[in-house]
């Protein structure tokens, strides 16, 4: 069903119900796309592009790829696959699969022997393919960077520039595609209605934070709202969400987890205390009741959808997803939704922003290595990702920096995309720690944040308890390594 039959649709039946006129009569981009995502949490394998090909010729180029929260992403990148085919001659079978599951699916494919040629997963680069180039079981594709090295920043190199173990050496073992990193999504005509608009929100931390409870106590206590909760907070270990928003917050307290080479630093007792104070600090919000209860169970969409459909008034997130999917809503878009940076850090400093750099990998069982070798050149030219990451609404930001001269990532006139870039662009901005050590790829993966959490809350230990076990965890993790 499109987009727009299934918007027409909504709308026929809220005609209908003329009660809940005066709270979602303009949202019906808003509710159609909650709907998609709630669909995508619950599908496997989702619907193969337009450009598919039987499996079974096995001169078929096989690619998978992150299933986009809007049908714009997919979109794009089935244009862009088309064209190729088009102008090589070559077929592809392109297949879509939602982001969670993908990396789990490419290690059991990898395990019996048939992996994909090609694969692009959101939370990959973070838990997957530090393991897979260490383990030597991605291909190396220096010759796709070397002709376009000069092009991008040196940090999109640093996180493509993997140790494979098997080798014993550093190469390149991804292609950069695009970058993004969190930004505060809430809603203004929430603000609105208890008389607060974006001019009130303070710049210092405690305040700003501070800011979003009182927000939830008056929309509460004046527009009888009882089931609106004033911050979307990420707690589930099922969800990358929460570690990269919590590695944001021992961010904002200086928690220097590993040196420059890669040592770990937890024994320090300054350290440890400082994740202590972040896990206290995380924890308390929803102890207070200031977070929905059921974010103990969200996957990735959640968040986007809690916030679409008015359940928080805002809400962190790793890309401009939200943002896109009311996008063909103009008023919607430019004036209801806001986007914020993160406030001051504790000590009134501005915060540094973590960036997540999404790649595409070629295997090194594929069977298609030079014809995979040619796609990826093509998709990284800089005219043909340009087009590709704007066809797809702008949802993540380029990484070659001559593609920030192009007026749609510069306009003004576009509150998310311009603030996104600015914050790439003109801000403090740092890595993952998967790339000083792979072995911190392994934390994500197992969320020894969010299991952390979820000691406090589920089980009522304190900070300190919870702090003793992560660094116990993270310590035996890097003993393996």
């Amino acid at each position: 069903m499109t987009f727009k039959t299934k918007a027409n649709q909504i709308a026929k039946s809220s005609q209908n119900q003329p009660q809940y006129h005066h709270y979602r009569k303009y949202v019906l981009i808003i509710l159609t796309l909650s709907f998609i995502i709630i669909a995508c949490t619950n599908i496997s394998k989702l619907k193969q592009s337009s450009v598919t090909h039987s499996s079974t010729d096995n001169t078929v180029l096989k690619i998978w790829w992150d299933k986009g929260f809007t049908v714009d992403e997919d979109e794009a990148i089935q244009q862009l696959v088309s064209n190729w085919e088009k102008q090589t001659g070559n077929k592809v079978k392109l297949s879509f699969y939602v982001s969670d599951e993908l990396p789990q699916k490419a290690r059991r494919f990898i395990q019996v022997g048939n992996p994909p040629d090609i694969m692009m997963s959101s939370g990959a680069e973070r838990v997957l393919n530090p393991h897979l180039a260490w383990e030597g079981k991605l291909a190396d594709v220096t010759n796709v960077i070397e002709p376009v090295k000069n092009l991008y920043p040196k940090y999109a190199l640093q996180a493509v520039n993997y140790y494979n173990n098997a080798a014993k050496k550093r190469s390149y073992y991804a292609v950069p595609i695009n970058q993004s990193t969190v930004h505060i999504f809430y809603w203004r005509d929430l603000l609105e209605q208890i008389g607060r608009s974006e001019k009130d929100i303070p710049k210092d931390w405690d305040g700003f934070w501070e800011f979003w409870k009182q927000v939830q106590n008056n929309l509460r206590a004046k527009q009888q709202k009882q089931d609106i909760y004033g911050l979307g907070f990420p707690f589930s270990t099922g969800a990358s969400d929460t570690y990269i928003f919590f590695e944001h917050i021992l961010e904002a307290y200086d928690v220097q987890i590993l040196d420059s080479k890669g040592k770990l630093l937890i024994d320090d007792q300054k350290v440890r205390q400082k994740i202590v104070q972040a896990l206290d600090w995380y924890a308390k919000f929803y102890q207070q009741g200031y977070v929905p209860p059921d974010a103990l169970n969200w996957l990735n969409p959640d968040n986007n959808r809690s916030l679409l459909n008015r359940l928080v008034v805002m809400t962190p997130n790793n890309t401009l997803s939200i943002p896109c999917s009311v996008r063909q809503d103009p008023n919607t878009y430019r004036h209801k939704l806001g986007i914020l940076k993160f406030p001051n850090k504790p000590n009134g400093k501005p915060m540094r922003y973590i960036l997540t750099l999404r790649q595409a990998v070629l295997f090194a069982d594929s069977q298609q290595q030079k014809k995979a070798l040619d796609f990826l050149a093509y998709l990284i030219q800089s005219e043909v990702i340009d087009k590709y990451l704007k066809a797809a609404g702008g949802c993540n930001l380029p990484i070659i920096k001559t593609l920030w001269q192009d007026p749609f990532w510069k306009d003004p006139t576009d509150p998310h995309v311009s603030t996104a870039v600015k914050t790439v662009t003109e801000g403090s901005t740092r890595l993952f720690s998967y790339v000083q050590n792979p072995a911190y790829s392994v934390v994500l993966e197992e969320n020894i944040w969010g299991k952390a959490l979820n000691r406090i809350i589920e089980d009522k230990i304190s900070p300190e308890q919870a702090t003793n076990e992560a660094i116990k965890q993270i310590k035996q993790i890097f003993a393996q390594w």
